[in-house]
């Protein structure tokens, strides 16, 4: 039995010219991370939940998916990874279109993009840092992924690092079913970010947590992606949360494709104007 207590660990310095340096590189350029053309999904050769979508995505850029219950935002979401397969259409992520792609190519393309769900998916009886360290399976194997004590030094300071910009270093010995639900999904977060993903995808990030917790937990995790110069494409159902975290809001009604504006343009009322 492998053991997961926690090396003693030194936070480095965060090098902060060099990750705006990265932004501004990212924000220059006009490639969109992604493009969506004529995307549609059909279940049960009955059921159409996706019809005819169409967008794109610069880099850097935050975008808010909404919609009601049923609308098609979460099948949307898994689409662009195929973890849903898609009808028909076109997925076109970093440059690749990934509709037709291999699993072991659809696997590298995968390990580029975080993903964060509403369920954290973490081991509960593994440690807060080992939790973070899975993140490196994306681009790393072998046992020394599997477990904090048995992991790299750069790896364990790297994870170590993720924890601290999260607010949680002073908990990474312990236990992930010990965590408050604020507290797991930024762990959740800091283990996408171990990834160092080029964009992340987060479907209703907090929509477990209570109102305090949930804000506490946006504003964090918008900074670490603006901090780090990602693409985000976030689903949610807090309208105050799409205007006050995305540069843009995407919304759906009935599987078609409704709004697409900057969120400075809207407001609360025009946005519940999509569920009416």
């Amino acid at each position: 039995m492998f053991s997961d207590a926690v090396a003693t660990f030194q936070p480095p310095v965060c090098n902060e010219v060099s990750v705006r340096a990265r932004e501004n590189v990212r924000t220059a350029t006009s490639t969109a991370d992604i493009e969506i053309t004529g995307l549609s999904k059909t279940f049960d050769n009955s059921r159409r939940v996706l019809q005819d979508i169409h967008f794109s995505i610069p880099q850097g850029q935050a975008v808010a998916l909404i919609g009601h219950n049923g609308s098609g935002k979460s099948t949307l979401l898994r689409c662009c990874l195929r973890l849903i397969q898609p009808s028909s259409g076109s997925i076109v992520l970093l440059g690749k279109e990934i509709i037709g792609l291999g699993k072991a190519e659809l696997r590298d393309m995968r390990a580029q993009v975080g993903f964060v769900f509403q369920r954290h998916n973490l081991v509960q009886r593994l440690s807060v840092l080992t939790n973070v360290l899975h993140g490196v399976q994306a681009r790393k194997k072998g046992l020394r992924t599997w477990f904090q004590s048995m992991a790299m030094q750069e790896d364990r300071e790297e994870a170590m690092a993720k924890l601290q910009s999260v607010g949680l270093a002073h908990l990474a010995g312990q236990r992930v079913d010990q965590l408050s639900g604020g507290e797991s999904q930024r762990v959740a977060i800091a283990r996408a970010l171990m990834q160092r993903p080029k964009m992340v995808l987060a479907d209703e990030p907090v929509a477990s947590l209570d109102p305090r917790a949930g804000d506490e937990v946006m504003n964090l995790f918008l900074r670490r992606i603006k901090d780090e110069g990602l693409t985000l494409l976030f689903v949610s159902h807090n309208l105050d949360h799409a205007l006050s975290y995305a540069d843009r809001i995407i919304g759906l009604r009935d599987g078609k494709f409704e709004l697409d504006a900057p969120a400075k343009s809207e407001n609360i009322e025009s946005l519940r104007e999509l569920y009416g």
